[in-house]
């Protein structure tokens, strides 16, 4: 619970400062993936409800968008050298 509540702290941060904090958005993305992933494959296991899966769509697109932001994020810290 502690780590849960530690990242979303993080990722508050992240978006304040992006281009400051871009390697940090590296383990934003795992963290949101792993979730996401997991719930999917114990759901094809039949071990977790479909309302569950909502959440778990929730965390793979903020996965993808931490990947999109990283992207644009790079032509802006290029730009402050």
């Amino acid at each position: 619970m502690g780590a849960g509540l530690a990242w979303q702290i993080a990722f508050l941060i992240i978006a304040k400062y992006p281009a400051r904090l871009r390697y940090v958005m590296i383990p934003a993305v795992l963290e949101k993936f792993s979730y996401g992933i997991a719930m999917l494959v114990l759901y094809s296991q039949a071990r977790v409800h479909g309302s569950d899966m909502v959440f778990a769509g929730v965390d793979l697109l903020l996965g993808v968008l931490f990947i999109v932001a990283f992207l644009i994020t790079r032509d802006e810290s290029a730009a402050d050298r």
